[in-house]
């Protein structure tokens, strides 16, 4: 089964190595790993696709929340999230062959990005199937394909978090969500009042 974990870690050195000697010891196979910054300074976004047994997910988690500078670790593959991955695929393509890639491309809603006189370069944007997908059509026309680079899984969840969204709309002088929420709350029933009140 594939578990998907988001982790906010510290943007220093050595902090990939940790993660990656993690997975070793626990004798699991990372099937994508991808890091960027997040939306906070100094702090980088992990998104780790891994192949392990169903139950396996809280005992990973539990294993990463120890590594020092791991700040926030979710476990959301069994969420409701959207998940896109990048893919780069060169092919080899005479001049009497360019136009069915670019049907191609078309369909499957991806761009050319490169075009040398031999070969081509696709951009597709997806879910991994998409990409898949393509892939296995670019075989099946005789297409050679000469290069693949993916960036592997991206996701995030869907809808919003409540609590960080209302701490990112704090007012001065609150000092926490819920005073904001319940502030929120009552400027919502006075305009209902004023409204019943006919103002």
């Amino acid at each position: 089964m594939l578990h998907t974990f988001v982790a906010l870690v510290e943007d220093r050195p050595g902090v990939l190595t940790r993660v990656a000697s993690l997975f070793r010891r626990l004798n699991i196979n990372i099937v994508s790993l991808t890091v960027g910054h997040s939306e906070r300074v100094g702090v980088s976004r992990m998104t780790i696709v891994c192949e392990a047994s169903p139950t396996a997910g809280h005992r990973i988690a539990a294993s990463l929340y120890k590594l020092e500078n791991v700040l926030q670790v979710d476990d959301i593959g069994q969420l409701s999230h959207v998940a896109r991955e990048l893919a780069l695929i060169k092919v080899s393509a005479t001049p009497q062959t360019r136009s069915q890639v670019f049907e191609l491309a078309e369909v499957f809603r991806a761009r050319i990005v490169d075009l040398a006189p031999e070969s081509l370069m696709i951009e597709i944007t997806g879910v991994e199937s998409k990409i898949e997908g393509l892939i296995q059509v670019l075989n099946e026309n005789g297409d050679r394909i000469l290069e693949i680079s993916r960036t592997g899984r991206m996701v995030m969840r869907r809808g919003q978090h409540t609590s960080r969204v209302l701490e990112a709309m704090r007012v001065p002088g609150l000092e926490t969500a819920d005073e904001l929420k319940a502030e929120v709350e009552a400027s919502a029933s006075d305009v209902l009042m004023a409204e019943e009140a006919g103002f």
